[in-house]
């Protein structure tokens, strides 16, 4: 009898990779919309309100204490205010700061976690990990994950689309399949009027499909001395993609049809293609066709959030956000997808609540915690889960590291994410390595 992982792995490789599959259990969720905050959001600012860090604003760290013992580059330190007041917000009360108002009204359908943490401070590792599980790496995307275990259920558009106007840290490897199949690697999908490059065709569609058939022809005769390249078969299904997405992604990206009432909630001006808001739009548009993974970049032109010099920066980013996000959810709601849309925000890490000086304009980076949160398909909607310290220094109440945080996003999916794996050079991978647990309480 053949082993469960070795079994699962022969099941995969037969036929078409983008078939669709059944996950391992019943799940509720059956997309994901993952939105990045690229550069590390002060969770002190945002998420995770600390009076006693306002109180205690000023009070020097001494280098010996056990929160601060053996980091780098200090020689004196000092708790930083959060600069930004927080209220509670809906009727679950989580207190949300001044710079999500938006964002503050949807909590009742959100889960927050205020106790996560990670292993890296630098941005290329901790990024590539929050989208890999691997910090030194190249390790198939969690998107490339959930496209290899679900496959696609719209062979007219890739199962995994990147939304972003230019590249954060780790570039392509965040979105990329590695050992996987090819066929699961990320779109990249750039805001503008051509956000997918060189769609129109240049011959009418019946010489088109002649070519192709020619071309797949020719295609399969090489490969079939060439049987254990996958590249090869990838290429060919990228063909027959491309040919799909010649109908489905300019229709998929044209608003047009999209009310003033819709386009006036997400802060979009009717025939703008650019920014967070047209991103926003487009990732809701993308998962009513049958996009399996849609993973939203914040990587616009005024920055991103990596707030050294100027915690100010917040704000900007922040209202750039704040009510696409919030229309996003509202819509996905008022149209029933948000009951089988998983929506994840996150950032990399978190920033420090603490400085050089007090009165110090900025933050550094701060992987000992952090604030994510869901909401969607599956996720107990209006809590908090975990907490950090009092000044916010370390997650301490029900920690969540990055890999329970994939086991959990995998779970929300129908997957067991120790059983989620693919064989590569004599060893069986997973999204979550040797690691990772369930975080049980934010499952409905």
């Amino acid at each position: 009898m053949l082993f469960p992982a070795i079994l699962q792995q022969l099941q995969a490789d037969e036929g078409d990779p983008l078939a669709p599959r059944e996950p391992h259990f019943p799940a509720k969720a059956k997309r994901v919309i993952f939105l990045f905050m690229t550069g590390g959001v002060s969770h002190v600012d945002t998420f995770d309100p600390k009076p006693a860090l306002t109180r205690d604003h000023g009070k020097e760290l001494k280098l010996d204490h056990p929160e601060i013992k053996n980091r780098p580059g200090y020689e004196r330190i000092f708790l930083k205010r959060p600069q930004w007041a927080f209220t509670p917000h809906g009727e679950c009360g989580t207190e949300v700061s001044e710079l999500f108002p938006h964002v503050g009204g949807c909590v009742d359908d959100i889960a927050v976690i205020r106790s996560m943490h990670t292993s890296h401070s630098n941005h290329y590792n901790a990024t590539l990990a929050m989208h890999t599980g691997s910090f030194t790496q190249s390790r198939p995307s969690i998107g490339s994950w959930l496209s290899y275990g679900l496959g696609t259920v719209n062979r007219n558009l890739p199962s995994f689309v990147v939304l972003a106007p230019a590249q954060t840290y780790a570039g392509t490897q965040v979105y990329a399949s590695d050992f996987l199949p090819g066929a699961h690697q990320g779109t990249l999908v750039v805001p503008g009027d051509s956000p997918v490059a060189n769609l129109a065709p240049r011959v009418s569609p019946d010489r088109q499909t002649l070519e192709l058939a020619a071309l797949r022809s020719l295609n399969e005769q090489h490969l079939a001395s060439r049987a254990d390249d996958p590249t090869l078969s990838a290429r060919m299904r990228a063909f027959q993609t491309a040919f799909g997405m010649q109908m489905a992604v300019p229709e998929a990206f044209d608003f047009a049809k999209e009310t003033d009432e819709t386009l006036a909630s997400y802060g979009l001006p009717r025939g703008q293609t650019t920014g967070f808001a047209w991103q926003c739009l487009a990732a809701r548009r993308l998962v009513e066709r049958g996009v399996r993974f849609v993973e939203v970049i914040d990587t616009g032109s005024s920055g991103n959030w990596d707030s050294h010099g100027n915690m100010l920066d917040h704000a900007r980013l922040a209202k750039q956000v704040d009510q696409p996000i919030a229309a996003m959810l509202k819509d996905l709601k008022r149209t029933g997808l948000l009951e089988d849309t998983l929506v994840v925000w996150t950032t990399e890490f978190g920033r420090t609540p603490f400085n050089n000086t007090a009165d110090a304009a900025g933050r550094e980076h701060h992987p000992w915690a952090f604030s994510s949160w869901l909401a969607g398909a599956g996720v107990k909607p209006g809590i908090v889960h975990g907490a950090t310290d009092e000044h916010g220094l370390r997650a301490q109440e029900k920690p969540v590291h990055l890999h329970d945080f994939h086991a959990t996003i995998l779970h929300l999916m129908g997957f067991d994410h120790e059983k989620l794996t693919y064989r590569n050079a004599g060893r069986d991978f997973r999204l979550t390595d040797v690691h990772g647990q369930v975080v049980k309480d934010v499952l409905a």
